[in-house]
């Protein structure tokens, strides 16, 4: 691995820290937040219809293209492997990691179940957020359960990215991310 995309915000950075490869590998940041207001995604309004969620991962999508392309380039260029994480691994880097794999052709089916498969590690995952200073005042009263990550949060974005984009690959082309060379790189060389 020589390069890792880091999806947290500058506050997550300078509160918790760069991580233990810096300096060892290239790291890119690329929030998926306006870098204003929310330092974490742990809290999540119900204002409107749509499902919370779904809500907040299209908002990523429409608050913050430039990361989303920036990630994609950092994934199509990167030298040998490349790690994307965010604080929880579920919402942000599900987010990239199912807007990849869309653009790149993979079957709904799989996208979804790679998405859900971060519900096995849930507990593990929320243990680790509610020791930090920073994430735990926002998880007070907060299930694991609640932070499941669900297949119809996933396959409703990607329902609405299709309807209104032409899907993954129409989107970060319209955002200036030709996905031909993320193509070649993770199929074309499989």
């Amino acid at each position: 691995m020589r390069v890792v995309v880091d999806l947290r915000s500058h506050i997550e950075v300078d509160t918790e820290g760069p991580g233990p490869l810096t300096g060892r590998v290239d790291v890119h940041h690329r929030s998926l937040y306006p870098e204003k207001g929310s330092f974490s995604d742990v809290m999540i309004s119900r204002a409107d219809g749509e499902n919370p969620f779904v809500r907040y991962y299209l908002g990523y999508l429409r608050d913050r293209p430039d990361s989303f392309v920036g990630a994609m380039r950092d994934i199509a260029s990167g030298p040998g492997p490349v790690v994307v994480h965010c604080a929880a691994g579920k919402d942000r880097t599900g987010m990239v990691v199912a807007l990849t794999l869309a653009a790149v052709g993979v079957e709904r089916e799989a996208i979804i179940a790679d998405y859900a498969l971060t519900g096995e590690r849930i507990t593990a995952i929320m243990d680790r957020l509610r020791s930090s200073d920073l994430y735990r005042p926002d998880l007070e009263g907060i299930t694991d359960e609640s932070r499941m990550p669900r297949a119809e949060y996933l396959e409703r974005v990607l329902e609405v990215i299709d309807a209104e984009h032409g899907g993954a690959a129409s989107w970060l082309a319209a955002h200036g991310f030709d996905p031909a060379p993320l193509y070649k790189r993770l199929v074309s060389a499989a």
